[in-house]
């Protein structure tokens, strides 16, 4: 399904144009118009998921597949120090648009980009509790 009004849906399909670097029948991978770094890219599926908890497990698997895929050829053709791969669900998350999209941007020695959070202490009674909840339902 596609949404009239969602301008990733427009951009993985076509309708607006785009610095394509790759494109199947299930994704597009395209430039970031505000790019953290040089060589930073979305992959973002041609049907309208807002977000990883709408979509189905095969594009889930087919766009980490192919961030895979476009990340190695990044690092290899870059010569960038390391590489980040994320993605954000829902606003307090930083999800700015509401169509699933995976970023994969490539790092530097020499950038400024900050991708970090302090580190907290793993409370073990909450993460036993949390996997016999979640046991039956992964």
């Amino acid at each position: 399904m596609k949404k009239d009004d969602c301008i990733f849906c427009k951009l993985a399909n076509g309708e607006i144009p785009t610095n394509a670097l790759y494109e199947d029948d299930i994704v597009k991978v395209i430039f970031d118009l505000g790019p953290a770094t040089r060589g930073h890219v979305l992959v973002i599926p041609k049907e309208h998921f807002d977000n990883v908890f709408s979509m189905d497990e095969k594009t889930a698997a087919h766009v980490f597949v192919v961030a895979s895929r476009v990340a190695k050829a990044l690092y290899a053709e870059l010569g960038c120090d390391g590489m980040n791969i994320l993605q954000n669900n829902g606003e307090i998350a930083g999800q700015t648009v509401f169509h699933f999209h995976m970023h994969i941007i490539p790092r530097y020695k020499d950038d400024a980009v900050n991708i970090k959070w302090t580190a907290g202490k793993l409370d073990d009674d909450f993460a036993h509790n949390l996997i016999e909840k979640l046991r039956d339902k992964i």
